[in-house]
């Protein structure tokens, strides 16, 4: 009760004078602040981003939501408003540029990822066929599938016969992530798929691959993946970049998944869990960038 009393009286009241006083010492409003004191990265822009948001100000509290082509009109109305000149503080506009960027950019990718995530598997669209025949080509390049509904499938980790059924809950955003991994990591895709195969330690490849596509967009749209993309794109982070961030939990969950030993894949979903929860923890060091770092054995 405490805490909720003091962080309304903070957010109403305190911090509006508290920022007033620092400004009339400085003579700087925060934004400013904010820009000089952090270097371009994720603590600079996740501060920008709570500015912006807690400002009573409608132009300031407007900017979260700017489309990329009115970014540039975005910096010179805040700095308008806050009554900053650019002869003054040249870095301002620049700086703040950047941010609105990575904050627009963000919102940008989440609603191309649902809208991919949305967009059903269609046996009759030759795009998406040829996107699973890929799939299987990269991974499994001296085998020929013997037809499109096979039990062959089961080699790389689906369910069924025809693959298209495994895809409905992340629709083509989870065989989009499958190929791209295949395809730019295609050494490393092929020694997953042979641990996948382990006798005692083994799962299904594809299937554990779309549930991780499910992790990858849940950390997206938590927001909890602004922490990686602040610190590794200096501008719009594009659906590229979410497909790296898949390629790394992949890569990771075999690690992890092969260090836990675990009893029997019926554990699956405990250690899902528990990589998932290690993954949030990683993303709350301000400094934290999700990439591939290969064992010098490999």
């Amino acid at each position: 009760m405490f805490t909720y009393i003091w962080q309304y009286l903070y957010t109403s009241f305190l911090r509006f004078w508290l920022k007033w006083f620092i400004r009339q010492i400085t003579g700087k409003c925060e934004l400013q602040r904010i820009c000089d004191g952090y270097d371009q990265g994720a603590t600079r822009t996740l501060k920008t981003e709570y500015s912006l948001e807690a400002s009573k100000s409608q132009v300031l509290r407007s900017a979260v939501t700017v489309e990329e082509d009115e970014v540039e009109k975005c910096v010179k109305d805040i700095m308008k408003e806050k009554n900053v000149s650019e002869q003054k503080d040249p870095k301002f506009k620049m700086n703040l540029h950047v941010c609105l960027l990575q904050i627009s950019g963000y919102k940008k990718l989440y609603v191309a990822v649902e809208d991919l995530r949305k967009q059903t598997f269609n046996s009759e669209m030759k795009e998406h066929e040829n996107m699973l025949l890929k799939l299987w080509n990269l991974l499994m390049p001296t085998v020929r599938l013997e037809s499109r509904v096979t039990k062959q499938w089961g080699d790389i980790g689906f369910q069924g016969d025809d693959p298209k059924t495994d895809f409905r809950g992340m629709g083509m955003l989870g065989l989009s992530n499958l190929v791209f991994f295949s395809e730019n990591h295609t050494e490393v895709a092929r020694q997953v798929l042979s641990h996948s195969n382990h006798p005692k330690l083994g799962y299904s490849y594809a299937i554990v691959g779309i549930n991780l596509t499910e992790m990858a967009y849940s950390l997206l749209k938590s927001g909890a993946l602004k922490t990686h993309f602040y610190n590794v794109v200096s501008g719009n982070p594009q659906m590229e970049h979410f497909h790296q961030v898949y390629c790394y939990l992949v890569y990771e969950f075999d690690k992890f998944w092969f260090k836990e030993e675990p009893q029997s894949i019926m554990e699956f979903n405990h250690y899902r869990e528990k990589f998932h929860e290690k993954v949030k923890r990683l993303l709350l060091e301000p400094d934290v960038a999700l990439s591939i770092t290969l064992d010098a054995k490999q």
